[in-house]
């Protein structure tokens, strides 16, 4: 089978970093996609991209599209064909609409078929319509028009590459022509230059300053990084969230060092590293004992050339920026942290629910009361929870918002406050992003806690609970930090009481309104412990441990304990589906209430006494979080449960009998329901 490589390049304006790796992830299922649909065999695919450029580059692509042949069954034979074996007029209307000859027809089974076979097609004329399809069917959270044309698309494109091995595949898009004819490098190359087949792209790209593959550059960078660092005696900080930005601002990347003053340094390392890292997208350089130097790496867009002015404009720019810092933090100096907190009362915490101040004293309560409940010293949460957010109206925290929590810490040290507080003042905002680490101290959990709870139940209160993608306050992030936490750090708390504490100091007073609140929080934390628990465990587990998520720590207990009961032997599956038999009846049961002297028969006595033997030692299992533990204990009364079943009609025409026996039956299911609804384990 002949074939070819396949390039389609997108031509742009300067496409946001931000959006680049959804783009290329796109544009590759997308090929895939249309290729598999078009019966068009083919090898590996490669998405490339630069900020100007998407581009899609497919190896081993076959030349012509695969025949397919299927068949049509039509009427019965008996009516297709007369008594002699000719067609009659159904069997010839047939063959028509199929576009065969009625005597191409075959007969099996009784009826006809006419077997269609589409020879394929060359792909390079399927190419015309398909890849212009595969450009119009992108799709990007913010789009453009331009002139008068009704397409849209994330950035006006300028030029088009379409290549099938040295073959152009003629096609417009929004009045761009494809061609052969790609664009250089703004300033490093001569301009358009000529891609002669498919298959020279990188290369023909490279001759005129474009690294167009994201992987090449990525590890271009990071090399000259670090031996631009090593030269100047220092170790790069190299964060991959950074990295990945500065990859798609660059063509040809180019790493160079510049400097800047030491009396910067006086100041904490945060408030230097976020303006150079956050605001610039400088590479901080530290020493070998982690120390900041007065050194920073940034990335130039082009070659070699007068580095030297590029240098000398980046020091003046980061420069006027640590100038700012230097002004705010001797300003917010002048007074102590906690001097800066009564002005939280001029700042909105959300609409209708006071100021930023009041959360504070609501977060006072809440870390008393969860402390409380943790059996642990609340002196240093209090503490925190008073100062936590006395940072966000300081001068540093207005200019750099991305410092909250940090300069609160920092500030809180110069003013002489307990290591602990001054950690939680910035751990209590953890995790910031999608795989942030979680407080270390337990000031900053149990704070973290509280503002997280507070955030979710004031959110709440507004009606704002989160649907679909819309998730303003990030309360889903905060929902899972939550479940994290209290997993990690092993902590038994009850997200319900602190919910009921948290709706009072927002003076929810409305009796349906605060149900409806213990609900939809109840509801929301259990989709974040799913998502937590889906990650290492079986479908069916979580489904039978997550009704109650009141407890977080120990539904992540119950779910580890089933799934490992569910791996011993075989017994295992009889003594699930002896559960499974009583909780099926035990629906049907009104009470609990029992009366050992209604037990006549031996089979139902002997269920009951090794119920009431098992309970004491179950319970006592249950109240350690033993789960596995009660499960060895409990998966006892299967044979007695089979045996129950076997010799006793529990639908007694005697309504006392039968209110005995199932209220024994719901007794059981209760105390297996302490550990998980086994009706929903599959076997």
């Amino acid at each position: 089978m002949d074939t070819k490589t396949l390039l389609l390049e997108i031509g742009t304006e300067e496409i946001p970093a931000h959006a680049m790796p959804g783009i290329l992830n796109q544009l590759k299922d997308l090929a895939d996609k249309n290729l598999k649909e078009s019966r068009i065999d083919f090898g590996e695919i490669k998405t490339l991209g630069t900020p100007r450029r998407l581009a899609l580059l497919i190896s081993d692509v076959a030349t012509t599209q695969a025949d397919v042949q299927e068949e049509k069954r039509g009427a019965s034979a008996k009516i297709a064909f007369d008594a002699d074996g000719k067609p009659t007029k159904a069997a010839i209307g047939f063959a028509k609409k199929n576009n065969v000859r009625p005597e191409d027809l075959i007969t099996r089974d009784g009826y006809i078929y006419a077997v269609i076979r589409e020879q394929g097609k060359p792909s390079a004329e399927i190419f015309k319509t398909l890849l212009p399809k595969i450009i119009c069917d992108l799709s990007f959270p913010n789009n453009m028009r331009w002139g008068d044309l009704d397409f849209k698309f994330i950035r006006p494109l300028r030029w088009i590459v379409a290549l099938f091995g040295e073959e152009i595949i003629p096609f417009k898009v929004a009045n761009v022509k494809s061609g052969r004819i790609s664009r250089g490098h703004r300033f490093l190359s001569a301009g358009d230059f000529e891609i002669a087949t498919a298959a020279d792209y990188v290369e023909a790209c490279a001759e005129n300053f474009v690294i167009v593959d994201q992987n090449q550059r990525r590890e271009m960078i990071a090399a000259q990084i670090r031996e631009v660092a090593a030269n100047k005696n220092g170790v790069a900080e190299i964060t991959d969230d950074l990295l990945e930005e500065v990859l798609y601002l660059v063509e040809y990347p180019t790493a160079l060092a510049g400097a800047f003053e030491e009396k910067y340094l006086q100041l904490p390392a945060e408030a230097v590293i976020t303006p150079m890292r956050d605001h610039q997208r400088y590479f901080p350089v530290k020493n070998s004992d982690g120390a900041l130097k007065n050194l920073f790496i940034t990335i130039r867009n082009g070659g070699k050339d007068y580095l030297e002015i590029v240098q000398h404009g980046n020091e003046r720019v980061l420069k006027a920026r640590l100038e700012d810092a230097q002004f705010f933090f001797n300003e917010d100096r002048k007074k102590s942290l906690a001097a800066h907190r009564d002005k939280l009362k001029t700042v909105v915490f959300q609409e209708g629910l006071g100021s930023v101040y009041e959360k504070t004293e609501r977060l006072v309560k809440l870390v008393e009361k969860i402390s409380a409940m943790l059996g642990v010293d609340a002196t240093n949460s209090i503490r925190a929870a008073e100062l936590s957010k006395a940072d966000l109206v300081t001068g540093m925290v207005t200019e750099f918002t991305e410092l909250q929590g940090v300069m609160g810490r920092e500030y809180a040290k110069l003013d002489g406050e307990a290591p602990e507080v001054c950690a939680a003042i910035d751990e209590h905002y953890m995790p910031r992003f999608a795989g942030d680490a979680q407080p270390k101290t337990v000031a900053g959990k149990i704070l973290s806690l509280a503002d997280k709870i507070d955030n979710i139940v004031a959110t709440f209160s507004r009606g704002l609970v989160p649907t679909g993608s819309q998730d303003p306050f990030a309360l889903r992030r905060q929902a899972l930090g939550i479940v994290n936490l209290l997993a990690g750090a092993r902590w038994t708390l009850s997200i319900s009481e602190v919910v009921e504490l948290a709706m009072d100091l927002l003076s929810i007073t409305d009796e349906v309104g605060r149900e409806k609140i213990q609900q939809e929080v109840a509801d929301f934390m259990r989709l974040r412990v799913k998502n937590v628990l889906s990650n290492s465990t079986r479908y069916d587990v979580i489904d039978a441990v997550i009704d109650d998520v009141d407890d977080i720590f120990a539904v992540t207990l119950k779910a580890a304990a089933v799934e490992q009961f569910l791996s011993t032997p075989d017994s295992t599956k009889k003594t699930i589906q002896s559960f499974v038999r009583v909780s099926n009846l035990a629906k049907k049961a009104d009470t609990t209430e029992l009366n050992a002297d209604l037990f006549t028969l031996d089979a139902e006595k002997i269920l009951y006494g090794a119920f009431a033997a098992i309970k004491v030692a179950a319970d006592e299992l249950v109240g350690k979080k033993d789960f596995l533990g009660a499960l060895d204990v409990l998966k006892k009364l299967s044979t007695p449960i089979d045996s129950f079943f076997d010799s006793v009609m529990v639908m007694d025409e005697d309504l006392t009998v039968r209110q005995n026996r199932l209220a024994l039956l719901k007794s059981i299911d209760d105390l297996l329901a302490q550990i998980a609804d086994f009706g929903k384990i599959v076997l």
